[in-house]
């Protein structure tokens, strides 16, 4: 993330404005700000040595050339300042340290002069470090900085004053630049925020059509095994009647590709009506029989009713061998039990990604998810809570 927009400001020069994007186009203008300002201010403190220079000398010649110096130092370091946001980093010492390294022996140098040339030599230190060092995070860098600028322009100047000034003075540059970079990293970082909800609403789309493929081709397989088998089942005693079977077992296979192209297109709705009907029609063809009452169910909650039915009785026919199915709703309670669990078939206990999909779609309505396996028993239960019924999100 950070190396995108490192590079994005590097390469800026190279591309046009329009080009760059939102977050480009923000941290090009604060750092070209900083450096601006940098420079900027690095050319008026040199200003107050040329009063003095009646003539080019060998010293204004050394300030101009150690103040070019200093200056690409120091847009080296603000650089490697600026890319530690919105991250926090170890200390750039590989651009701070030059830096720090020539300062330190400019000071020397320039206390054993005296004059205009001293504290025009001293300021233009003083604010190539201010700008440069300025944006670096944590307590201890920031103090030993502010502790530096304090003192510095006493120790140039030889007056008293110059602590309250290089206090205060430093105090607000620091606050600047800290500012400036501030408000860079949370550019950045909202622009990433942004970035990972678009990526995050893509993920859910692709899971809520993955457990749609689920539920619906699931229902619909499950039908043509069952009328498979048993077409075969009355093909192999030379009944006629598996000339039928087989028909209803293509007629179901049109109507699952049918519904696989409306699921891709997200023309279908689910309807529990359509659900309790296909429930029956499939448990029927499995010659189990099936119990429905369902009065009383709130209209907000027909939907989840519905991929709770198409769950539980595709659960039925692939892992028990149930004669009964039952679909109750009662105290907010709906059920769907069978007798069938720990049969031959299968274990209908098992709680498998079926049930786990289905708690994770329930729960942002305020549903729960109960099982309950006694064999030969085995129940599904979705408490729907009353104050939910009237505010569920469609």
């Amino acid at each position: 993330m950070a190396g995108t927009r490192q590079g994005g400001a590097r390469g800026w020069p190279w591309r046009s404005w329009s080009d760059l994007s939102e977050v480009e186009r923000v941290d090009v203008y604060t750092r070209q700000s900083l450096y601006l300002l940098l420079w900027a201010s690095l050319a008026f403190t040199l200003v107050g040595a040329l009063p003095e220079a009646d003539e080019v000398t060998p010293r204004l010649v050394a300030v101009l050339a150690a103040a070019l110096v200093l200056g690409l130092l120091g847009t080296r370091a603000l650089t490697a300042v600026a890319d530690l946001y919105p991250a926090e980093g170890p200390l750039p010492w590989r651009q701070v340290g030059p830096l720090l390294a020539a300062c330190a022996v400019a000071v020397a140098v320039v206390v054993t002069w005296a004059g205009d040339l001293r504290s025009a030599a001293g300021a233009g230190i003083w604010v190539v470090l201010a700008w440069s060092l300025g944006g670096l995070r944590g307590r201890i860098p920031s103090a030993v900085l502010l502790a530096v600028l304090t003192v510095l322009p006493a120790v140039v100047t030889t007056e008293w004053w110059a602590f309250a000034y290089g206090l205060v003075t430093g105090a607000f540059f620091l606050f600047t630049c800290r500012v400036s970079l501030w408000l860079l990293g949370v550019v950045t970082e909202l622009d990433a925020a942004r970035t990972a909800q678009s990526a995050l609403a893509v993920a859910e789309e692709r899971l809520r059509f993955s457990r749609d493929v689920h539920d619906v081709l699931g229902r619909r397989l499950s039908t043509i095994a069952v009328q498979a088998e048993l077409a075969a089942t009355l093909a192999g005693r030379g009944d006629e009647r598996a000339a039928p079977r087989m028909l209803e077992v293509r007629g179901i296979a049109h109507e699952a590709l049918r519904e696989a192209r409306e699921l891709a297109r997200g023309y279908r709705p689910t309807d529990l009506g359509q659900e309790l009907e296909g429930a029956r029609s499939l448990l029927r063809s499995a010659g189990i029989g099936a119990q429905v009452d369902v009065e009383g169910l709130d209209p907000s909650w027909h939907e989840p009713a519905a991929w709770v039915v198409r769950e539980a009785v595709t659960n039925v026919l692939r892992h028990s061998s149930a004669t009964t199915v039952a679909i109750s709703y009662a105290g907010d309670v709906l059920e769907v039990r069978n007798d069938g669990a720990g049969g031959p078939v299968g274990d209908a206990g098992t709680d498998g990604s079926g049930l786990s999909g289905l708690r994770a779609r329930l729960a942002p309505r305020g549903a729960t998810v109960e099982v309950e396996h006694d064999p030969p028993s085995f129940a599904v239960r979705v408490r729907m809570p009353a104050p939910a019924l009237t505010g569920a999100p469609s």
